[in-house]
């Protein structure tokens, strides 16, 4: 038997920083099948999930850090668009 994978990444941003029993909750969200990891940048307030499409979807992957107690403020592109990143550079020559 093949197992066929969809693997996606969703991003989020959050605001307020999980409280320390929501960061165990979240981290037991690694246990639900299909979820494959789950990794927070603490400096850009961000919350990134991979997941396998075949058993979950996006609105699932919202409500599962949602029920663990994560301020989920909104989605966020994985990658900037190329106008981000011009005016980036620019900003950064400056």
């Amino acid at each position: 038997m093949i197992n066929r994978m969809t693997q996606l990444d969703i991003l989020y941003r959050y605001g307020v920083p999980p409280t320390e029993a929501a960061a165990l909750a979240i981290a037991r969200t690694r246990e639900v099948y299909g979820v494959r990891r789950v990794e927070f940048n603490e400096t850009e307030k961000t919350v990134r999930v991979e997941y396998d499409a075949t058993r979950l979807n996006e609105a699932m992957i919202h409500q599962l850090l949602r029920r663990a107690g994560l301020d989920i403020v909104e989605k966020m592109p994985m990658f900037p668009a190329p106008a981000e990143e011009a005016v980036s550079a620019a900003a950064v020559a400056k």
